[in-house]
């Protein structure tokens, strides 16, 4: 399944710890937006990750799944790569 994971943390610390989390997880698009592809395995332990970090009285965090319908017909308007395109990392 895909999401758009986007946040808006006031608190550089956790806004830190929110995005390492992220960033382990998926492929960040913009500042404080990442594109996932997870299992219900890893939506929920990503879910349970973020829950203990977040502060649900002042820090916005929101899931957005994108069916696969929908993939196609997302654009972006530059030079980067498809929506959801998978990337090879070397380590």
């Amino acid at each position: 399944m895909k999401y758009l994971i986007t946040y808006d943390i006031q608190n550089d610390k956790r806004r830190k710890k929110i995005s390492d989390e992220l960033e382990a997880f998926g492929y960040r698009v913009n500042y404080s937006v990442f594109e996932c592809e997870l299992n219900h395995t890893k939506l929920k332990r990503l879910k349970e990750k973020l829950e203990e970090l977040v502060d649900i009285k002042t820090d916005s965090l929101r899931f957005y799944h994108i069916c696969e319908n929908c993939i196609p017909k997302s654009f972006e308007l530059c030079n980067k790569g498809e929506v959801f395109e998978k990337q090879d990392f070397f380590i």
